[in-house]
């Protein structure tokens, strides 16, 4: 494994695990393990890993990993009216009694909740990140009456 690379895991590992707040920290926290680095190729290394200062519960402001859904670009960006009008729902996949729901990033613990709050038999619960949804349905049921099922309590949202 390239220097370079080890570096910035050493670097990812730090950040997600302690309190630093200035590059200071961050330079002699990176020495401890082993890497002995200019501030101008901590402050490029930061800039590549996109990390950023953020306020902690205490008000103390640290450095931070960037959320993955926060960089997200899309090449040519809706109006924020036709954003609203565009559905959060993306697609349904099944394999056995086990689904995946794809949701725009956001969207998924609302639409998971739908789906709790309704009363479908067939579905036992579900599990939502930011973009996906987990569904366990029960043994032996057709997939596609649950998806016809799913896609009305998603569609009513």
């Amino acid at each position: 494994m390239k220097i370079k690379t080890k570096r910035l895991e050493a670097l990812r590992m730090l950040i997600s695990s302690q309190e630093l707040s200035n590059q200071e920290e961050v330079l002699k926290a990176l020495e401890k393990e082993g890497f002995k680095l200019t501030q101008a190729t901590l402050s490029r290394d930061m800039k590549q890993l996109k990390i950023a200062k953020a306020a902690s519960m205490n008000g103390k402001y640290l450095y931070v990993l960037p959320n993955e859904t926060m960089y997200r670009r899309v090449s040519t960006p809706k109006s924020a009216r036709e954003m609203l009008q565009t559905p959060g729902f993306v697609s349904i996949h099944f394999s056995g009694n086990m689904g995946v729901i794809r949701t725009r990033p956001g969207y998924a613990s609302s639409i998971a909740y739908n789906i709790d709050s309704d009363t479908i038999p067939e579905v036992l619960g579900t599990i939502a990140g930011d973009d996906t949804i987990f569904v366990v349905l029960e043994e032996n049921v057709s997939c596609d009456v649950v998806s016809h099922k799913l896609l009305n309590v998603i569609g009513g949202m």
